[in-house]
């Protein structure tokens, strides 16, 4: 499909909450984000799709949470597609944009055909919460699940956080004559955590000599909370993939469109942009674990070190003599 070219509310996520069913959401949309990530490597298409897929899923979590500096979203499987892996960076300062950054890592010895997804084969899907200096990194696990990246990320928020949690995502590459690149969108709804929750709720057991059954909404929610929960995912079934990508429908006309009798109340939109934060410096502080002669080891036949950033694809030469804690005289801590 032709798409315009760039609009106003490219890049944003929009919070929002429909005060009927005490649900909040947000609408992302994405497409310079999107290019910039995926323009740092040559992915097969398959990998693309997941990548833009975790991405938009990223954006669209990052701004849930009350965050001081990193939110990764990591997928781990023993298929050709071994490792999604994305950032989140809070904004530093109001108004300012976050910034996301994401990469993958694949099998290239393995066919890359077939549903982009079924690429992954088994494994885990993770959320890691990193608040920055003086405090102790978050991570939660939950295993691979459902049929996308988005059910695995409903499965991880009701197991891990016992929060119900839908979404809604489109996205693709598109050429036209006025527009060509990725272009992404979604909503996601969330039910609002209880002011006094009381112990979380066990799934049903299943049976016997069979995996154990991961939580769902129906077993956190009951009553108006659960009828609320179910009305607004049918109303949510009936958006369009064009209207999540947005080239004529701006995110609070659609939330109109979706949710008019659920009484939304939107807030101010966030801008999202790319951003990697790797720099010579943070290469130096990873390698200040390691004794020269690791660092020997390392040496190219030229006499350097050299670093790829994973994310961006900046490249680093680096003097062997001035790495290492020996050369330091002290280990430091080398986290990123």
């Amino acid at each position: 499909m032709t798409l315009g070219s760039r609009l106003a509310w490219d890049d944003t996520v929009l919070p929002f909450q429909l005060d009927r069913s005490d649900i909040r959401g947000r609408i992302a949309r994405l497409d310079g984000v999107l290019d910039q990530v995926l323009e740092q490597h040559d992915y097969p298409p398959a990998i693309e799709a997941l990548v833009a897929e975790m991405t938009l899923l990223t954006a669209l979590i990052g701004q849930t949470i009350k965050l001081r500096w990193k939110l990764s979203l990591q997928v781990r499987g023993d298929g050709p597609a071994r490792l999604i892996a994305t950032d989140y960076y809070a904004p530093t300062d109001d108004g300012a944009p976050a910034r996301l950054r994401a990469y993958a890592s694949f099998d290239r010895n393995r066919p890359l055909e077939g549903r982009p997804f079924e690429l992954i084969g088994k494994g885990y899907f993770a959320i890691l919460i990193d608040q920055g200096p003086g405090t102790t990194p978050y991570q939660g696990i939950t295993p691979i699940a459902g049929t996308s990246l988005a059910q695995c990320a409903e499965t991880y928020f009701a197991q891990s956080e016992q929060l119900p949690s839908r979404f809604a995502l489109s996205f693709g590459h598109s050429s036209g004559s006025d527009h060509s690149g990725w272009r992404a969108g979604g909503i996601m709804l969330q039910a609002m955590p209880r002011a006094a929750p009381a112990a979380a709720p066990a799934a049903a057991p299943a049976p016997e000599g069979s995996e154990p059954r991961l939580m769902r909404a129906d077993d956190i929610l009951d009553g108006d909370e659960s009828e609320n929960w179910e009305r607004t995912n049918i109303l949510l079934d009936t958006v369009e993939d064009l209207e999540l990508v947005g080239p004529s429908v701006q995110p609070t006309e659609l939330l109109v469109r979706l949710f008019s009798e659920e009484q939304p109340r939107v807030f101010d939109a966030r801008p999202v942009k790319f951003g990697c934060t790797c720099s010579e410096e943070k290469v130096r502080q990873s390698l200040s674990i390691y004794s020269a002669r690791d660092i020997a080891h390392m040496t190219t036949p030229e006499g350097k070190v050299t670093a790829d950033c994973q994310f961006c694809g900046a490249h680093y030469v680096l003097d062997p003599g001035t790495l290492g804690f020996e050369a330091g005289g002290e280990a430091r801590d080398g986290r990123a």
